[in-house]
């Protein structure tokens, strides 16, 4: 019995887990060709969102990347956002400047994409590959 057959004859996983991970062992990381052309021949946006972005990482980031047993993925993207927030604050201090509130939310934004982006593969990764690394962007195509 694969992998893939443990996870959907356990039960554990709700229908819209079972695609993506079957999507993820049918054609790879979202950083392989196949998964690229793949992602491409799916009928309509709903399905490519399914199975490339998480919309609850994207509101629920850092809570949900707990909640989904993702710690070491979780604490190395916040430590990548407070480095970032810190030279930019740093950068505009020694300029006299105040952290434009553009940028702000461009970061906020940015960064809720790359939770939304990087969720489904990494969980698959965890459960399904059973690899839990301290690298967030593992197998992604950033």
């Amino acid at each position: 019995m694969s992998t893939n057959e443990q996870v959907q004859s356990s039960g554990k996983y709700s229908a819209k887990w079972q695609e993506r991970f079957n999507f993820f062992d049918t054609y790879g990381a979202p950083s392989d060709p196949r998964y690229k052309v793949a992602i491409k021949e799916l009928p309509g946006f709903k399905k490519k969102l399914l199975v490339n972005a998480n919309v609850i990482a994207f509101f629920f980031g850092p809570i949900y990347l707990f909640v989904l047993g993702l710690w070491k993925k979780n604490l190395a993207l916040l430590g990548i956002m407070l480095t970032i927030n810190i030279v930019l604050s740093v950068i505009f201090a020694i300029l006299g400047m105040d952290f434009p509130r553009p940028l702000s939310t461009g970061l906020g934004v940015a960064f809720s994409m790359t939770y939304a982006l990087i969720a489904n593969y990494s969980y698959y990764l965890k459960e399904v590959k059973g690899e839990q690394s301290w690298n967030p962007f593992q197998g992604m195509r950033f």
